[in-house]
């Protein structure tokens, strides 16, 4: 099976006035096509700039990162944006969405970048949100919808330009237990669907629901290993007893 991300000795120091701070010291990370992960670890770990990288919202100090075989370490701003919008789904902790502006419309913004015509960008936006349990939502407002249904919402528009990888940024951080749950189940069938998932979170029980937990500490690769509770030995048909 193909990687879709193949990092290699990847650092990024920050310079603060006559400080450098060392954020990655040389992470290796090879996630496959459809794999289901969940990058870990405390604050000041490197979890949030290694994100940033992933999703090509900045670049490294040094190393390579190659994103469905493009080497993007090495690409401007114009080329990251470019590439950013082809392949990846961001989904944030805060939703980001926009208060005036229906679902339907919140959903098919990504759309108008693309360049698709009113109409398709309407019939995508709402096959999406029908996806993710809001096909009755179209005409609402953030405002008029509950925390996970705005998740939801999120959810779906980082859907809908049909990217490879899906980016989840602590999703469940402003959500109750039970809706942690729903959303993280949305995750769950995402990933059935065929997207690389990948969640950065602090919270044990969110990672738990990936099928492969990356823990990061100052910096480095304290750990990676496949989720003993989903990845059960009883079930032959699963790809990653292979591993």
């Amino acid at each position: 099976m193909a990687a879709v991300i193949d990092i290699k000795s990847l650092t990024k120091t920050y310079i603060m006035g006559q400080t450098q701070v060392r954020a990655l010291r040389g992470i290796d990370l090879t996630i496959q096509t459809n794999e289901y992960v969940a990058l870990m670890g405390p604050s000041g770990s490197g979890k949030s700039t290694l994100m940033n990288l992933l999703g090509c919202l900045d670049t490294p100090t040094s190393g390579t990162y190659h994103l469905d075989g493009r080497d993007v370490s090495q690409m401007d701003d114009t080329e990251l944006a470019n590439i950013r919008n082809e392949k990846i789904g961001f989904v944030f902790q805060t939703f980001n969405l926009l208060p005036r502006q229906t679902t339907l419309e919140n959903v098919a913004l990504p759309l108008v970048y693309a360049g698709l015509g009113r109409r398709e960008r309407q019939q995508r936006a709402a096959e999406v949100l029908e996806s993710v349990g809001l096909g009755d939502r179209l005409d609402h407002r953030p405002n008029e919808l509950s925390g996970g249904q705005r998740q939801r919402v999120a959810i779906a528009r980082a859907l809908v330009n049909r990217p490879a990888i899906i980016l989840a940024d602590e999703p469940t951080g402003n959500l109750d237990t039970k809706t942690s749950i729903e959303i993280m189940e949305i995750f769950e069938e995402i990933q059935q669907r065929g997207n690389t998932v990948i969640i950065v979170t602090h919270e044990p029980d969110i990672a738990d629901h990936a099928h492969r937990i990356v823990r990061l500490r100052d910096g480095e690769t304290e750990s990676d290993e496949l989720n003993p509770h989903i990845i059960r030995a009883s079930d032959p048909t699963h790809r990653y007893n292979q591993a």
